[in-house]
């Protein structure tokens, strides 16, 4: 019987956007290359550094206000994050927006998860993904990453 852990990786990476992938990039995380740094302070002025969260589950996703499918997935990302809780880090670093956009977007959205602002996309994790333009998303313990507006709750992504 798998792990919560393994399950959440095949939640996360094996059924997330049924009948879309074509237009969809998985690729497991090169063997034996680091994770990316990411050290960041969140719009509560809460400083976040991936180092400390070493063995724990960590979903990063990379987005902006003017990215439609971002959008159309944020919903269902602050789902996942309220119904896992601590078991899942759920980082969503905004790439290259003015902190004062982020923080009406967030706002205006109800919005609660763990947002990192980084306005000038220098973040060492955004420019390891090869993420040109969000969304893009990518797991550390499940070493994968795809480039994608997914689908984070509901029957579709269900192992």
């Amino acid at each position: 019987m798998p792990t919560r852990r393994q399950a959440l990786a095949g939640l996360l990476l094996a059924d997330v956007l049924p009948g879309a992938r074509a237009q969809n990039v998985s690729k497991p995380w090169p063997a034996g290359q680091v994770v990316p740094p990411l050290a960041a302070t969140d719009l509560n002025g809460r400083p976040w550094d991936l180092t400390a969260l070493r063995g724990r589950a960590v979903l990063i996703n990379f987005w902006a206000t003017w990215c439609a499918p971002c959008k159309e997935e944020m919903p269902t990302l602050q789902t996942l994050a309220d119904l896992e809780g601590e078991r899942l880090a759920v980082l969503a670093v905004n790439v290259r927006e003015p902190l004062p956009r982020v923080r009406r977007y967030v706002q205006s959205s109800g919005l609660t998860l763990t947002v990192l602002p980084d306005p000038k996309g220098r973040s060492p994790a955004h420019g390891a993904r090869r993420c040109f333009r969000p969304p893009c998303w990518s797991t550390r313990e499940a070493r994968h990453a795809r480039s994608s507006a997914a689908r984070w709750t509901g029957r579709a992504s269900r192992p």
